[in-house]
């Protein structure tokens, strides 16, 4: 059992990024217990047994930036960084009135800079209404390092190539024929544990290039050991290692399993990259009051 004090109910907003779903939580009071905030991201995230989620962000006070996040994967785990995760953090804080509509906040990945984009939805008349689509929130990442191409893994007895990126979390990239094909989680499961990726294991993208802006992907994720919807931490590893070996170039459209694009924006020279954007919606769900049963 997971005990918060007095076993009060916790106050939360669910937010989904192309996707990836967060349970987001405003813990400048510390209504979580910090020290057991693990252990209740592993019961609340849980599927048809409590709210259900890929991660659990605690939103913190910060002497550095508007605010300080802590993200928890579904498994407990706590995490670097999560792009999508990101995204949702920034739009919960600017509906939340914690944060501007341009703000910066801590992760462990470092100093984090988001913008709220709103966009008007288009009508079939191509009269305007007052109807809008989710709104959309640009990052800035910090950039990535630990680049390593054309590595050789034995995975299922096959030789396969990959590549490999930190964009705040660990990510390797296969080029695929067919995303849709491809055993995503019987190949990313013994690559995620591959000896080259230990001990914080990876990530693990499956992509195809379509055209020079637009790739098609599919991810593995650490951490909720399962293929995810979208990741956009991985979108950002795929178009910045796809530059490299693949002709593909800034700003490049990622098409995850969901179907809700990302964009990705980077300036790249001898294989170094900086001004690392990722673009694309955080819906706000729904939001309400996770009670006791949920994490006993």
């Amino acid at each position: 059992m997971v005990r918060q004090a007095k076993e009060k109910p916790i106050p939360f907003m669910k937010l989904s990024g192309s996707g990836n779903d967060f349970i987001l939580i405003d813990n400048r009071v510390k209504v979580v217990d910090s020290k057991r905030a693990g252990a209740l991201a592993a019961k609340v995230c849980a599927h048809r047994m409590s709210v259900g989620g890929d991660g659990l962000i605690l939103i913190e006070r910060s002497h550095k930036a508007d605010f300080r996040w802590r993200l928890f994967n579904a498994d407990g785990s706590e995490a670097e960084f999560s792009g999508n995760g990101a995204r949702c953090a920034a739009r919960f804080a600017y509906v939340k009135r914690i944060a501007p509509r341009r703000m910066r906040f801590e992760t462990l990945a470092g100093m984090i800079e988001a913008e709220m984009v709103s966009e008007a939805s288009p009508v079939a008349s191509g009269r305007a209404t007052g109807a809008r689509k989710p709104d959309a929130v640009k990052v800035r990442f910090p950039d990535p390092t630990g680049l390593r191409l054309n590595l050789r893994l034995a995975i299922g007895g096959v030789e396969r190539e990959a590549h490999f990126l930190d964009t705040g979390v660990p990510h390797c990239v296969y080029l695929v024929d067919d995303p849709d094909r491809v055993d995503v989680v019987g190949i990313g499961r013994p690559t995620r544990h591959h000896p080259l990726f230990q001990p914080a294991g990876t990530n693990v993208n499956f992509i195809k290039v379509l055209d020079p802006h637009r790739i098609r992907i599919r991810t593995y994720e650490r951490g909720v050991e399962d293929e995810t919807l979208a990741c956009g931490t991985g979108s950002i590893a795929s178009a910045l290692l796809a530059s490299l070996v693949a002709k593909v170039e800034s700003p490049v459209t990622l098409i995850p399993q969901s179907g809700l694009e990302l964009t990705v924006y980077f300036d790249a020279r001898d294989q170094a990259f900086t001004h690392v954007y990722l673009q694309g919606d955080a819906r706000a769900v729904y939001e309400g009051r996770i009670l006791p049963d949920a994490w006993k």
